[in-house]
């Protein structure tokens, strides 16, 4: 996808024309779960509660309900929402959603969807270090309980990083339950897991009933993946944590303090909206401050995004939401969970590496990474292996679909190196392949979309990570050389590395075709390689035939970067917990760095060129500056409700999200008061001339004086009034607009950046400037 991303904004919305026809033209299927949303201010006076009449209305539009025996309308309804969102949750056939669709006080019908999961050193990355005195840590924020719900595959309470040693009396207004089940008892919750629930009715109303004998029904995460991220957010402090050797030193999570909330909502076979919404509208009731979601589905517009509209209703009750931007990249307009009110993360790496070598035979030595256990291939330290390379032989039109079962020869790749391509296939699998093959040891060669960037896995042989350009050079080595050997050697963990962070090339990538004027992602956070608990149930690679069992696992994605941001907020809410949702995220986001450890501007690891804010958004976070920012930008739930206004959304539409009305106080959606700044120049060529308007809220010193700084552009002037701006109060408010002129209409956006400076404080917001093409 290269080339000007703003044209692939084009094309997506025609592929969204195409999927409503397809919609439109569904034939009837058996019954399958619909999320049915409620006005809970329709409510006839008749019924005693909401429950009652979201019955009668599911009832009244049953075929033959005197009939339907134990699938009457109570058997149905398989949840109830409340809170965050209003409705239920019910099985029916298309043609009894279509008649409920109708009836009074009926919102709005979505089909269930299934999502995906967006799968140490980081603390003192981030600045987190708590030997250090001037700390987060070594202050004392923990005067005010913060909750943070994590909706994920479970928790595995026994590991350390979980220990409730020394924390205080679990809060009185925290209402959540622990729920129990197989392998998981109410005392498996304690004063840091505060609450865990399960949600999957909707995954058994789609997939069939979970094997209670395989897979736990019950918080217990037996997958691994909701215990590392829950331990990324607010695990306690564990000396000595490692994987195997690797990444050695005391694991925290970034708010060590605050209390979790375990919401399992995803299984085996994925995760479904349905159960994902009863999970966040639980947690709402229950009490969190914030919410942290690493999972995503595809992008739908922001009326039939059942998760962006639930949390719509979170944000109004003063919860934070951080979710991952997804796993997409390098491609561009590949992001999720891009509504303005969620946090949408991408991903980084930090200055932390796994070495590895590749000895050739000809005497040149190939640098990867590993996280494979041996120093060497068992054997000579100086023994060379043949190496093979089976892309050449293939007819395949992808070579990275070699490696896969069934592919591999053992007459061909017995006792020796195969080198495969990295693909998008999973990484240890294809390891796996070459073992059972014969193989004594992989090369795992990056193709094009994964460029330079190296990620470190725990492979089941021997097998070093190299990128594009050494692949390349290994399958030259291997097609020119008919006796071409190689030694693989696995070296210690590295740390400071340079540069760092570098953008991940999986990070997916900008614009937000659903709103040009807002810029996704936020912000990026560590993602590649973070070593956090694991579960007890799970080997490190996650394979079946994996019979290692560790306590901490090193994994990467933006599911990873994600809980990093939920911890930041829950330490920023710590220490200002007057902070509404939209100040703690323009507090990352003003803060956030966009130049690297050796002073040059962040990179793109599918690239190794500088990376963009369609890339990096306002850039990676600085915990530290985020609880000092200076000025915010706050923005209240009714100015996103007039964002949504702008969109074209009609009035039915507007009311999934609120029973709010517009009041068309936003001329333009680029000037919803967000902390970076989007210019979008319509198709008519004839308009030159666009300002947007921002307001920011003194946070800092009471007497402060600010003055602007913006960076150059090249097909616009920029003129920003005030040039200064006088504060005399703490909390007091200033506007200020920025005029853009047209001097010579641009082919791609141009990016850049603003800055209020006071000699203390940067608050800086990046700029994207773009002229649409002529339709």
């Amino acid at each position: 996808m290269a080339g000007n991303p703003v044209k692939w904004v084009y094309l997506i919305l025609a592929s969204y024309l195409f999927f409503d026809l397809v919609l439109a033209a569904d034939t009837h299927i058996a019954k399958k779960t619909y999320i049915v949303q409620m006005d809970k201010s329709a409510m006839p006076k008749s019924f005693t509660n909401h429950l009652e009449w979201y019955s009668s209305k599911v009832k009244s539009v049953l075929f033959n309900p005197e009939k339907e025996g134990d699938a009457g309308d109570d058997d149905r309804i398989i949840y109830s929402y409340q809170t965050a969102i209003h409705g239920v949750a019910a099985l029916l056939s298309q043609e009894e959603a279509e008649r409920l669709e109708d009836e009074h006080g009926v919102v709005a019908i979505f089909p269930d969807t299934k999502y995906q999961l967006h799968t140490t050193r980081s603390p003192a990355f981030l600045g987190l270090e708590p030997e250090d005195s001037t700390s987060v840590w070594s202050q004392k924020v923990l005067d005010h309980d913060v909750v943070v719900g994590v909706l994920d595959t479970g928790i595995w309470p026994e590991s350390e990083s979980f220990n409730d040693t020394g924390m205080t009396p679990v809060p009185a207004h925290w209402k959540g339950k622990c729920e129990t089940g197989r392998g998981f008892e109410k005392h498996h919750c304690n004063r840091k897991i505060v609450g865990a629930r399960v949600f999957y009715h909707g995954y058994e109303a789609a997939t069939g009933k979970i094997n209670e004998q395989t897979e736990y029904k019950s918080p217990r995460d037996q997958d691994g993946h909701g215990t590392h991220t829950a331990a990324t957010v607010a695990g306690s402090p564990v000396r000595g944590a490692n994987l195997q050797g690797y990444a050695y030193g005391t694991a925290r999570g970034m708010a060590p303090g605050a209390r979790l909330a375990v919401y399992k909502v995803c299984w085996s076979g994925g995760c479904f909206s349905s159960d994902i919404l009863s999970a966040v509208d639980r947690a709402v009731d229950d009490g969190v401050n914030v919410l942290s979601i690493s999972l995503g589905g595809g992008v739908s517009p922001y009326y039939r995004d059942s998760l962006s509209i639930a949390a719509f209703g979170a944000m109004e009750m003063g919860v934070f939401i951080s979710s991952s931007a997804g796993n997409g990249g390098p491609d561009p307009v590949s992001l999720t969970n891009v509504s303005p009110w969620i946090t949408t993360v991408g991903a980084s790496t930090m200055d932390r590496d796994f070495p590895a070598t590749v000895k050739l035979g000809n005497g040149r030595t190939v640098s990867g990474v590993s996280l494979y256990r041996e120093r060497r291939i068992r054997g000579s330290i100086n023994k060379q292996y043949p190496m093979v390379y089976m892309g050449s032989n293939s007819s395949s039109p992808d070579p990275s679909s070699l490696c896969l079962e069934g592919t591999l020869d053992r007459r061909m790749v017995a006792g020796k190196i195969v080198i495969c391509d990295r693909g998008i296939s999973p990484r240890v699998q294809k390891g796996q392949v070459v073992k059972d093959a014969g193989g004594v040891g992989m090369v795992l060669s990056n193709t094009a979309s994964n460029g330079e960037e190296l990620v470190a896995d725990c492979h089941l042989l021997p097998a070093v990570a190299v990128g594009e350009t050494e692949g390349k050079a290994l399958k030259n080595y291997v097609l020119t050389s008919p006796k071409a050997t190689a030694n693989l050697a696995f070296l210690d963990t590295r740390l400071g590395i340079r540069p760092s962070p570098v953008v991940a090339a999986f990070s997916s990538r900008g614009p937000n075709f659903l709103s040009l004027e807002i810029l996704k992602p936020d912000v990026v956070a560590p993602g590649v390689n973070i070593l956090a608990a694991w579960t007890g149930d799970t080997g490190p690679s996650s394979l079946p035939t994996d019979r290692r069992r560790v306590k901490f696992n090193l994994l990467s994605g933006t599911s990873m970067s994600c809980p990093h941001v939920s911890g930041v907020a829950a330490l920023l809410k710590a220490r200002h917990p007057d902070w509404s949702p939209a100040v703690i995220k323009s507090a990352l986001m003003t803060t956030a760095y966009v130049h690297d450890n050796t002073g040059n501007p962040l990179r793109d690891s599918s690239t190794a060129a500088p990376s963009s804010p369609y890339d990096h958004g306002a850039g990676h976070i600085n915990p530290i500056k985020a609880l000092d920012p200076g000025l915010v930008y706050d923005i209240k739930a009714q100015d996103y409700f007039e964002f949504l206004c702008t969109q074209s959304l009609t009035p039915a539409q507007l009311k999934f999200f609120s029973n709010r009305s517009c009041q068309h106080s936003l001329a333009n959606p680029g000037d919803l008061n967000y902390p970076s700044i989007s210019a979008v120049f319509p198709e008519k060529a004839s308009i030159t001339t666009l300002t947007l308007h921002r307001t920011v809220t003194n946070v800092g010193p009471a007497v402060s004086n600010y003055h602007v700084v913006v960076s150059p552009f090249k097909g616009a002037s920029v003129q920003v009034k005030p040039k200064t701006l006088h504060f005399t109060r703490k909390y007091q408010k200033i506007s200020y607009k920025i005029t853009f002129t047209t001097v010579s209409r641009q082919t791609v956006p141009e990016f850049g950046g603003l800055v209020w400076k006071d000699g203390v404080h940067r608050v800086r917001s990046p700029i994207v400037i773009t002229w649409l093409p002529p339709l």
